[in-house]
């Protein structure tokens, strides 16, 4: 197609970071394409950038959400490498590597070695405290464990977290250690979880190789020596002025040839002449505009709702996922009003401890720049998929509620310098048993429905560079579509 052609409109929903960053591939494959294109994207708030964004003030810089990234999914270092954004990122902190669990009121080392799920070095795991020695026993009895086979009567591909660790670790592994550690990265049930849509390596460890033990330590000798999919920052990246960088640069660049419309919220999605008509509220009207093709980035439920009246049986599915709130106290204390010393990355707290506060990030031991010299900054996790009902607390009560739990855990006494509570309300998808099926069938539904995709990290998978991922690839469909009607 070239230039002389109608541009075809296009309207992108939601302008958190999928929405962004797929109104920016779809910029960027009509320019490679010669494809004339436009782009307009929706966003309910007056702002862009979702549950991400960064408050800078009086020397403390605070992400409202995700604070960083993990590089061994490429898209997003690939995203920061196209916007010129390269020289802006930060790796974590050496000095400060590593994280702390809560035994029995007090932060314990996480073992050197255990990663996420599996020990790769036996001394560090003959100390810690954090297990029994009977827990330790059973824990090391994996490497002789068989794999499970179809005669167990288990999911031949799938399994929740809890019944996984359980049936190979010991179930003293899972409330101690594993349990604390994949809450702070999904805040949901482990009951529930399941683990071929969240960590399927570890399945296909077992497959591979029987132990979990035998094959990351098999692992450890075949990469000692290799490069690491992003060895430059480590396996997490950020940037030196708070993730709102990324939103910015790319918010910038898709209004530099398209559109970005705030407080403007879609409300339904219908077919109409070879497209869709979109109805859209916002502070001065309801209209109805047309749009030859549309992408939709935001929560599952909401999606649905928009394609309620136009496609129910898809809307149906989506509704089926369900999402967990969480609340993020942030707070900056001077350092001599902190007992701990933290040293660490942060602290995740075992539900079978009986806190009222799931994890503790300290913002300002993982990168430079987020506190003034002599002060430290927390953001303390209180909600999720364990403890519904602690969002119910107006915000002087959970306020109120977090300081008394950081006294206790970590000797913090007087009032903060500076104390924002953040609510992210139905933010976190929760992959449960049967996800991937479910997702599976939304886009075989979606798939039928000419010109319209779906994105975002209610799907496959919630970090970062996942939702950048799918956003690209629903942008290439997109155009691959819209051509192929010409």
């Amino acid at each position: 197609m070239n230039q002389s052609a109608p541009a075809k409109r296009i309207a992108v929903v939601g302008g958190g970071i999928t929405g962004l960053s797929a109104a920016f591939h779809l910029q960027e494959l009509a320019q490679e394409k010669n494809q004339p294109v436009e782009v307009t994207l929706f966003e309910s708030q007056p702002e862009a950038g979702g549950w991400i964004g960064t408050i800078s003030q009086d020397g403390y810089r605070i992400d409202t959400g995700a604070d960083m990234f993990i590089t061994n999914k490429p898209a997003a270092i690939e995203l920061c490498q196209r916007l010129g954004l390269e020289d802006q990122l930060i790796s974590t902190n050496q000095q400060y590597r590593g994280a702390l669990i809560l035994k029995d009121g007090t932060p314990v080392p996480v073992p050197l070695g255990f990663e996420l799920m599996t020990p790769s070095r036996i001394l560090p795991m003959l100390k810690t405290p954090l297990l029994s020695p009977i827990g330790k026993l059973r824990m090391g009895l994996e490497y002789f464990l068989p794999r499970r086979t179809s005669e167990s009567g288990l999911d031949a591909d799938d399994e929740s977290l809890a019944q996984f660790v359980t049936r190979r670790f010991g179930r003293e592994a899972l409330t101690r250690l594993i349990q604390p550690l994949v809450a702070g990265i999904y805040t949901s049930d482990p009951e529930k979880l399941s683990l071929r849509a969240t960590l399927p390596r570890f399945l296909d460890m077992e497959r591979d190789h029987r132990s979990l033990i035998k094959a990351i330590r098999k692992q450890k000798k075949q990469t000692k020596s290799a490069d690491a999919t992003g060895a430059r920052y480590g396996l997490f990246a950020a940037f030196k002025e708070g993730m709102q960088t990324l939103i910015r640069t790319l918010a910038d660049r898709v209004s530099s040839t398209g559109t970005i419309l705030y407080e403007h919220r879609v409300t339904h999605v219908a077919a109409a002449d070879s497209g869709y008509d979109l109805t859209i509220e916002s502070t001065v009207e309801t209209q109805t505009q047309h749009f030859d093709a549309v992408l939709l980035t935001t929560a599952a439920p909401q999606a649905g709702q928009m394609l309620e009246a136009y496609a129910p049986v898809l809307s149906g599915l989506l509704k089926q996922i369900e999402y967990a709130s969480t609340a993020i106290q942030v707070s900056v204390y001077r350092q001599e009003n902190i007992k701990h010393p933290l040293h660490a990355f942060g602290l995740v707290i075992p539900a079978a401890e009986q806190r009222k506060i799931f994890a503790v990030a300290f913002a300002s031991r993982k990168f430079p720049g987020r506190a003034p010299e002599g002060c430290v900054q927390l953001r303390t996790f209180v909600g999720g998929a364990m403890q519904p009902e602690l969002l119910e607390h107006s915000d002087d009560e959970l306020n109120a509620i977090v300081n008394q739990e950081l006294a206790d855990i970590l000797g913090v006494s007087g009032e903060p310098i500076f104390s924002k509570l953040l609510r992210h309300n139905q933010s976190m998808p929760q992959y449960h048993l049967g996800h991937l099926q479910l997702v599976e069938r939304i886009e075989q539904s979606a798939a039928t429905l000419a010109g319209l995709e779906l994105a975002g990290n209610a799907y496959r998978g919630v970090g970062i560079p996942d939702c950048i991922h799918s956003a690209e690839q629903a942008a290439e469909r997109l155009l691959v579509d819209l051509t192929a009607r010409v």
